[in-house]
């Protein structure tokens, strides 16, 4: 890993149902994130789109080889020499499925490694709010690190946050940072977004960078925003707020180490038997 301090930034937008528009805000920011020093930049999931009718998710999504994301921000990627994660795209598969992908460029603009969502987000909320991603996304199989310059990232979206057994995977796997780009609804990013993040930085010692839209969306859903960067210790570094931007923080690989040498859990962990005492199955059965 190496011990040089950089700076990350969340990019933070509110995605229209049409691609071009939404493609041209986030290079506006990604623009600006470079400007104020950021080496390492992400974008939150479905950040080219997000159309919402009834419970059914519906991006508008392309072919890898013709999606126009991947074109303009490899562009970017090497015009200011930053890696650049497009936290997900809508990718139409063989045999018409779709996949909700996440891509890392490298500074010269490459495919550094892909990430399919694993988790997908089928829930019933109060009030009514329903939602439904299997009935439009096809589950990713693999999960996925890759290494940076300063150490190794490990990559996950939006729903994947409430599975903490990934990350845990991730971290044992060498990740010192986690990926978290994401669309959290208003209604559950008020009540877990923080707790959640801050509680998969803490349990795995990594930093946790999660880009999330915020705003109104088609069909009158709303994302909760509160873009994030959190150290190994649960210190929220940046906070994006509930409006666009970019949030921005010096980020310090060497506070992983310092982290995990203080709580070493990653190091604890032990095989265990789960098993249901008599007094509690005689209580479940009626016995």
């Amino acid at each position: 890993m190496s011990g040089e301090t950089f700076k990350v930034a969340c990019v933070q937008n509110c995605a229209g149902t049409e691609t071009e528009p939404n493609l041209k805000d986030c290079a506006e920011l990604v623009r600006e994130a470079a400007g104020r020093g950021a080496a390492f930049i992400l974008l939150p999931e479905y950040f080219t789109g997000l159309d919402i009718q009834g419970h059914i998710l519906i991006p508008e999504a392309f072919a890898e080889t013709d999606h126009p994301a991947l074109p303009l921000f490899a562009g970017l990627a090497q015009e200011h020499r930053a890696w650049i994660l497009l936290g997900s795209l809508a990718i139409t598969l063989e045999g018409g499925a779709i996949a909700n992908r996440s891509y890392l460029l490298d500074p010269d603009g490459a495919i550094a490694a892909r990430y399919d969502k694993v988790h997908l987000f089928d829930v019933d909320l109060a009030g009514g709010e329903s939602y439904r991603e299997s009935e439009t996304i096809a589950p990713g199989a693999c999960a996925t690190v890759a290494d940076l310059p300063w150490g190794r990232v490990g990559l996950s979206i939006c729903y994947d946050l409430r599975f903490a057994q990934l990350y845990r995977a991730l971290a044992k796997a060498g990740a010192d940072f986690l990926t978290v780009p994401a669309a959290f609804t208003k209604t559950t990013g008020q009540a877990h977004w923080h707790v959640l993040l801050r509680a998969r930085a803490i349990e795995t010692g990594c930093f946790v960078f999660a880009p999330c839209q915020f705003g109104v969306h088609a069909g009158d859903r709303a994302t909760y925003g509160h873009s994030l960067i959190i150290d190994p210790w649960g210190q929220v570094l940046a906070d994006g707020g509930e409006d666009r931007g970019v949030a921005v923080a010096e980020v310090d690989p060497a506070a992983v180490a310092r982290a995990r040498a203080m709580i070493p859990a990653l190091q604890h962990d032990r095989a265990f038997d789960l098993s249901v005492p008599d007094v509690v199955a005689r209580a479940v059965g009626g016995d």
